[in-house]
């Protein structure tokens, strides 16, 4: 064995010494059985999400090291469960690995997902390890909610109010400055590291359900309509009117984005990263005006009202200043993993 253990390979290891160093990641008393226990508070109903994270496609060490690859996978799964209404409980991690990575890479990959769940009170509960020929990385992620607070991207009614919980396009823009560090020549040193932070260790907004539910009071009165912007914020909007079977007019000028893009990109670059660049975790909710009025001033930060639900099903970008043309938009423009 390689007395190096900083070069360790997993393959020098194997999969039950591998397991052994990544148990000490889980709490002891959930880990050593066929499965995890997690026991939920009366009148709850549980919440299960999985993403599926694949090397070279969702991380890469030329933008993330290892700790910030594992903050990232928690950081979406958490996001996801907070799009749901729901607190988080625990996570498992299926991991698929060359035999050649090293077992440091793997603890400071755990580490990463560690520090992200510590901040919500949330553990790695189990997990599997298998030989893969791509690092790749599946994380089910569990949470409960109240059935009255659940938030679905079913329940959007016309009239209701587009909320977004924070700015736009600052991961697109932090990405593109780790993968070309030439960009951004004007930026500060504080913009561009503000930047690659958003990319690197975005936040999933827990914190915003303890104040949507003492706006609209528990048990939530109404229906209430949201899902993430993993995926860009016009994903995000299109998707919510897709499955409502309503339409939504945007406001241009009220999508929040970092001020660090008035010195660097063009106003139509600028809304590119807002509107498809992904990966910014913020929530996107349809609710009444007043209370949507309401959760804004509470927020502060980036949150905007940013337009309106409608009858019909297109979704249109307008400029009520009327320096662009009305804009449809659509899914296409954003990323697909399998487009051509």
């Amino acid at each position: 064995m390689n007395s190096d253990l900083s070069s360790q390979q997993v393959k020098d290891i194997g999969e039950q010494g591998l397991l052994e160093k990544l148990q000490r990641f889980c709490p002891p008393e959930i880990i050593g059985d066929d499965a995890a226990v997690l026991e939920t508070a009366p009148e709850q109903s549980l919440v299960v999400t999985t993403d599926v994270l694949v090397d070279g496609i969702h991380f890469s060490n030329l933008t993330t090291s290892p700790e910030d690859a594992g903050w990232r996978a928690a950081a979406a799964n958490l996001s996801d469960l907070a799009a749901m209404g729901a607190s988080p409980l625990g996570i498992t991690v299926g991991l698929g690995l060359p035999g050649e990575v090293r077992v440091s890479w793997v603890e400071r990959l755990y580490q990463g997902m560690t520090e992200c769940l510590q901040k919500y009170n949330t553990s790695i509960v189990g997990g599997d390890v298998v030989r893969s020929p791509v690092t790749t990385l599946a994380i089910t992620a569990f949470g409960q909610v109240n059935p009255n607070q659940i938030i679905r991207r079913s329940a959007a009614v016309v009239g209701d109010a587009i909320v977004v919980t924070g700015v736009h396009g600052a991961s697109h823009a932090g990405l593109e400055l780790l993968l070309h560090p030439e960009l951004g020549q004007h930026l500060k040193d504080t913009e561009r590291t503000a930047l690659i932070h958003a990319h690197q260790r975005p936040q999933p907004r827990l914190d915003v359900l303890p104040i949507l539910w003492k706006i609209l009071a528990s048990p939530c009165p109404m229906p209430i309509a949201g899902m993430d912007s993993s995926d860009g914020l016009a994903d995000a909007i299109i998707q919510i009117c897709r499955v409502s079977g309503v339409g939504a007019i945007l406001e241009r000028r009220q999508i929040s984005m970092p001020v660090a893009f008035d010195h660097w990109l063009t106003p139509e670059q600028a809304l590119a990263y807002a509107l498809y660049g992904g990966e910014d975790f913020e929530l996107v909710l349809c609710l009444p005006q007043e209370p949507a009025l309401a959760l804004v001033q509470h927020l502060g930060q980036g949150a905007a009202i940013v337009g309106n639900i409608t009858s019909g099903s297109t979704v249109l970008l307008h400029d009520e200043q009327k320096k662009f043309p009305d804009q449809v938009l659509s899914l296409s423009q954003g990323f697909q993993h399998f487009a051509q």
